[in-house]
């Protein structure tokens, strides 16, 4: 592809976009890890977080014609963001916080990078895909990211800290985004079916994944909560 060129300029246009529709998944979960750290940490871990991201998605970037090998990687990435949707709604409480990521900077940089590097999996292929093997889109549209997710998790985070009820949410959100990897799974192709050709039946067992995901995660959070909030109490 010529540098410069109408064709260019176009798949650009496709990676700016991509970038800002898959970036609201990273700006949430950057955001709800960073929330309980103090204050003069939080920025910090964001600039950091952000950084590690997308230093792993360089890495997957380069590596992403092996990474289309990878049998069961979507299935694998979804099946880990699910959980990490979990921990991450689980976490939250009235000041006792059992997991690292909920008071020390390590451990938001850890749940940030690790959920980062599953959710980029779905990044690294539309930007690769977009590109059309030109190296130097990948890393404009790999640049432009940057700035997103940074000012995307400042906004997700003043909201939190003034709507709580936000955390459900976006623990929502990162579900369904993890259930969107396992449909897009080519080992389950033959269940979820192809984007360009869908069933009604297909179509429909899609969305029930969708909808079981969200709710297995805001279920197994509120359990969590309920349970913790019931020992406090028997041990008081």
């Amino acid at each position: 592809m010529e540098f410069m060129s109408a064709p260019w300029w176009s798949a650009l246009l496709a990676i700016v976009l991509i970038d800002l529709v898959l970036a609201g998944d990273n700006a949430i979960v950057i955001a709800l890890a960073a929330r309980n750290l103090p204050p003069a940490l939080k920025q910090k871990a964001i600039i950091w977080g952000t950084v590690g991201a997308i230093v792993v998605r360089s890495a997957m970037t380069v590596g992403v014609v092996w990474l289309l090998k990878i049998p069961g990687l979507m299935l694998v990435g979804g099946l880990g963001l699910l959980w990490i949707a979990y921990q991450l709604l689980a976490d939250q409480g009235d000041g006792d916080h059992d997991g690292p990521s909920a008071t020390t900077f390590w451990g938001a940089m850890k749940t940030i990078i690790v959920a980062d590097a599953l959710m980029g999996v779905d990044n690294v292929l539309g930007v690769a895909g977009a590109a059309h093997g030109a190296m130097d889109l990948v890393i404009i549209g790999l640049l432009i990211s940057v700035p997103i997710v940074v000012f995307g998790s400042n906004v997700v985070l003043k909201l939190v800290e003034r709507f709580p009820a936000i955390i459900q949410v976006g623990a929502a959100v990162l579900a369904f985004t993890a259930a969107k990897m396992v449909v897009h799974e080519p080992w389950l192709a033959s269940v979820f079916g192809k984007d360009a050709d869908l069933s009604s039946t297909q179509s429909a067992t899609r969305w029930a994944l969708y909808v079981l995901a969200i709710v297995a995660v805001l279920g197994a959070g509120w359990w969590n909560q309920k349970r913790q909030a019931a020992g406090k109490a028997s041990a008081s």
